[in-house]
């Protein structure tokens, strides 16, 4: 183990931070907090077909909105960079070549078409799933099987070639995962890897290597997806006379409905898939990170609740499970209320105004708006909910809930219209609570009805709805005038 813990996450450009993505970000990063080590980003875009426009831009606004501090990456200078695998094409180049003269990798010239043949014919003598392998590449055109003055020929007029592994034919790979214990791979049951493209760039397999290398990472934190990959990365430090890092792979994410958290059954499950999602649809950051930290960690007792530092004091990999962690969305929305629910009125107040269209609320007063926040936080998940839910604080109800009206009965005028006249004489500025509870609770008495006779007319009078945060409280915040124009209102709309 190197003296100081430098972990990575090195994603490749090809689309927006993955929710699978971050979670990895993230388990790297508590590594590293927790032993006071490195985070750094590598950007992967050796494959500059599916090259995403705006996609490292993505992934670092995804980190730095979850919260997750790069120590080094793009834009972020350190002694190892650049931290972008296309700025490092002469590196690769260069280990690829010693790894020829290792013996460890050849040149292969074949051509598509060669390639294709090769596979066809494997095919039809029964080999389902034809590879470049120990065997096949006996048959074929490479500097294994061409005399050297036929391949100094080749490089010297410019040939297109590759450069790949040379797989041995009987060989046990092994490693200790520091999640999964001890791995066993044969070596036989693995093709002869491109290392070094035809254009020169590297494939992931030599430039993730010789990065790690390069960049002094002492562990390797990644998902599972990538634990198949593991043999032919392990050949690779070892053709290069280097220590490999500590490897730890993690579970998959899981669907609800099964299998692996993917986007289309994200989709249909109403899950959002990406980062980027999650701050659009107005999730808290706190939440997804503290989410996502238990899907596939746990510390070990029935705390649930833990902020980034604190997350970063307890991780461990020793506490990683093993198996599939299933995404439930409903866990992520507890957490978010929680999250919600935890920060001062006067701070939402802001953030509601900076999210809403809505005029009325934006030019609102800003103790107003906390106090309607106050009232309506405990009963959202999310911080656009609240827009909705306390819209009947800033604008009269014009529409009635349908199902709420079929609560206002026959006796529902008479019941609305003697309470109004029980609070038409309080001062505006006594006009409180208490006292309006106090009220209704008289009209019912002398009716000899129930509580529900008079208040769900009356919240439908006020609010349009038949549900919503305590009425007497908000009849105090919306006022004596407010409450009695919107009470007149709806018994000649309703009665």
């Amino acid at each position: 183990m190197k003296n100081t813990v430098r972990v990575r996450f090195a994603p490749s450009p090809t689309g927006y931070l993955h929710i699978g993505g971050l979670r990895t970000a993230l388990y790297n990063y508590l590594f590293a907090r927790h032993h006071n080590g490195k985070f750094i980003l590598r950007i992967e875009d050796t494959d500059q077909s599916r090259y995403v426009e705006n996609a490292e831009q993505d992934i670092i606004e995804s980190l730095e909105w979850s919260g997750i501090k790069i120590d080094e990456g793009p834009g972020i200078p350190g002694d190892f960079g650049p931290y972008r695998q296309s700025e490092r094409k002469d590196i690769y180049s260069k280990y690829a070549e010693i790894l020829i003269k290792n013996g460890a990798a050849y040149y292969a010239f074949d051509t598509t078409e060669e390639l294709d043949l090769m596979r066809e014919r494997l095919q039809k003598s029964g080999n389902p799933s034809p590879k470049y392998d120990s065997i096949t590449r006996q048959s074929m055109k490479n500097s294994l099987t061409l005399p050297n003055d036929e391949v100094q020929k080749l490089l010297e007029s410019g040939a297109e070639y590759v450069i790949r592994l040379k797989v041995p034919r009987r060989e046990t790979i092994r490693f200790e995962d520091l999640i999964r214990g001890h791995v066993s791979f044969e070596s036989k049951g693995l093709d002869d890897q491109v290392l070094l493209k035809s254009d020169g760039m590297p494939t992931y397999h030599l430039a993730n290597v010789v990065d790690d290398h390069l960049m002094n990472i002492s562990h390797v934190i990644r998902g599972e997806e990538w634990l198949s990959s593991t043999p032919k990365h392990i050949m690779l430090y070892q053709a290069f006379g280097w220590d490999a890092p500590q490897m730890a792979h993690l579970p998959l994410i899981m669907s609800p409905s099964g299998g692996k958290l993917s986007k289309r059954n994200a989709e249909s499950e109403g899950i959002p898939i990406n980062t980027k999602d999650y701050n659009k649809l107005h999730y808290e950051p706190e939440a997804l990170i503290n989410f996502l930290a238990y899907l596939g960690w746990s510390p070990g007792d029935d705390s649930e609740i833990h902020s980034l530092d604190e997350l970063c004091r307890l991780f461990t990999l020793d506490r990683v499970s093993k198996g599939g962690a299933v995404f439930n969305h409903k866990k992520l929305l507890w957490y978010n209320e929680h999250y919600l629910r935890e920060q001062p009125n006067l701070r939402l107040a802001a953030r509601v105004k900076a999210i809403t269209s809505k005029e009325i609320i934006k030019q609102s007063d800003d103790e107003f708006l906390a106090g309607v926040i106050g009232l309506v936080k405990d009963r959202v998940s999310k911080l656009d909910e609240i827009i909705d839910m306390a819209s009947f604080f800033f604008e009269d109800p014009e529409i009635y809930d349908e199902s709420a009206l079929k609560k206002w009965k026959e006796d529902s005028t008479v019941l609305v219209s003697e309470y109004r006249e029980r609070i038409q004489p309080i001062p505006e500025e006594k006009f409180e609570a208490v006292t309006l509870k106090k009220l209704l609770e008289e009209v019912i008495g002398e009716h000899g009805v129930g509580f529900g006779k008079l208040m769900m007319p009356l919240r439908i009078a006020v609010t349009g709805q038949g549900f919503g945060p305590d009425l007497f409280t908000s009849m105090e915040l919306l006022g004596k005038t407010t409450v009695l124009r919107r009470i007149d209102t709806a018994i000649e709309k309703i009665g």
